[in-house]
This record gives C-alpha cells, structure tokens and sequence, in this order.
C-alpha cells in the first residue's frame, strides 16, 4: 500500500503539472499565435508593448497562476504521503486541483489574450481547441471525484472485511 502511494502521488503532481503546463502554452504561445495568425509571437509582443501593454507583467501573471497548482499539488501529495492517506484520497485530491484548474485557466485568459484582443481587434475568446480541451479535461476530473471515493472506499470495505474474516 505505500508503494502505491508513493506512484499516485507522483503521478498526481505529473500530471497537475501537465495541465499547467498545457495552461501556461495555451494562454501565452497557441492562443496569441491562433488570434493573430501568420504573426510571430515576437511581433506580437512587440506590437502591444509598442501600445503600451505590460507583456512581460501578462507572461508573469500567466506563469504565477499555473504555478499555483502545482504548488497545491506537491503540497498535498507532500501531506497525504506523511499522513498515509489510502489513495483514492489522494486522486481525489489531484482530481480536485485538475477540476479547480478551469477557473484560473479563464481568469489567465484575461492576461495577454484581452491584450491581444484590444491590441488586434480580435475577439476576446479562446482561438484554439487547447482551451476547450482543458476546460473538458476539468469537467471530466469533477464528475471522476466521487466515482473515486465511492469505488475507494468500497475496496477499502472490502479489504477491510475479508482481513476481519481471515482473523
């Protein structure tokens, strides 16, 4: 059972980390680049920052909220592991950060992308699947939560048993 632990939450910051990182791309590389196409990321910012737009302020805000979650992350793969909390709980806690993680994917959104819309009188909205694709990635981790817990805690019940059982 430790083992098992120690796999789920390391992949549980794996894969937090993964959806940030998606997050940190789509906001800062692929929605730019999708809004303004044939358009270099560079001219890009160049062209806001020629308007007075705070580009590097917009990259840092963007990297700051990603960041965010995989701080939770580490911090609760760090307390779950100590505690030795059986493993359906820790999924469901990594599951919890995925399915938190659409808010502040659309609050980041608001960084460069209304920049770039104001900027290039695009609209506002995402210009790219990648948004869609975290945004269903966060809706699917929700609904996973208490499929985890119910099947979680029935295997626990059952463990639970058959060693009573046994004795």
């Amino acid at each position: 059972m430790g083992r098992t632990r120690i796999v789920v939450a390391v992949v549980g910051v794996l894969v937090v980390t993964v959806y940030a990182a998606l997050l940190a791309v789509q906001q800062l590389v692929l929605d730019p680049l999708a809004a303004v196409p044939g358009t270099s990321l560079g001219a890009i910012h160049a062209h806001l920052e020629r308007q007075g737009f705070d580009v590097r302020g917009d990259v840092v805000a963007v990297l700051v909220t990603a960041s965010i979650g995989v701080a939770l992350a580490i911090v609760v793969a760090t307390v779950t592991l100590r505690r030795r909390v059986e493993p359906h709980f820790v999924i469901a806690w990594m599951l919890g950060i995925i399915a938190a993680g659409a808010v502040p994917f659309f609050v980041a959104g608001f960084q460069l992308g209304m920049d770039v819309a104001d900027g290039y009188g695009v609209s506002g909205g995402a210009h790219t699947v990648w948004a869609g694709v975290l945004f269903v990635t966060s809706a699917v981790a929700l609904v996973a939560i208490p499929v985890v817990l119910v099947f979680g805690e029935r295997r626990r019940a059952l463990r639970t048993t058959s060693t009573t059982l046994v004795a």
